[in-house]
């Protein structure tokens, strides 16, 4: 596996592997597949900011990306990022997803960072909630009840790492 820089040759990829989680998943709450437009704008935004939007490879293709954003617009929120990682179906809990975010953690060192947050979608979302624990992201705290999808409730749980 490999994993480098997104590219405008990953954006279709990348939208098909977002686009089965926004569809069946619960990591993300949006429930309508962004357009490969809108996915090209957010990689366009993210590279402006000068963050890191990853993707890691192997012989059979795209297995997964992620990147980091800002957690909050406001000016004392400057030092801290927020992770989002989706791996393709089919190649979930081979550590795609630990690579993505470590090498999200390095990114986001270099750069000055000094928190990294996660903020996951569903709290039976066990296999994310390891990843970021194995990463050294402590739990600090549980929003219940905060989105519907898919015919339930669901939780955020919040993951916090030092940088």
């Amino acid at each position: 596996m490999k994993i480098t820089d997104a590219a405008a040759a990953d954006l279709p990829g990348i939208q098909a592997i977002y686009a089965h989680h926004v569809l069946h998943g619960t990591g993300t709450f949006e429930d309508v597949p962004p357009a490969l437009e809108e996915m090209q704008a957010r990689l366009a935004a993210n590279r402006e900011m000068g963050l890191a939007w990853l993707v890691a490879r192997d012989e059979s293709g795209l297995l997964g990306f992620g990147y980091y954003a800002p957690f909050r617009d406001r000016a004392a929120y400057r030092t801290t990022v927020e992770d989002s990682v989706y791996v393709r179906e089919g190649v979930r809990g081979q550590g795609v997803g630990k690579a993505i975010v470590g090498a999200l953690i390095e990114r986001a060192q270099a750069a000055g960072f000094q928190q990294m947050l996660a903020l996951i979608g569903d709290s039976e979302n066990t296999a994310s909630i390891g990843v970021h624990a194995s990463l050294g992201f402590q739990q600090v705290g549980i929003m219940r009840k905060v989105g519907f999808k898919l015919e339930r409730w669901l939780d955020v749980v919040l993951m916090q790492r030092a940088l």
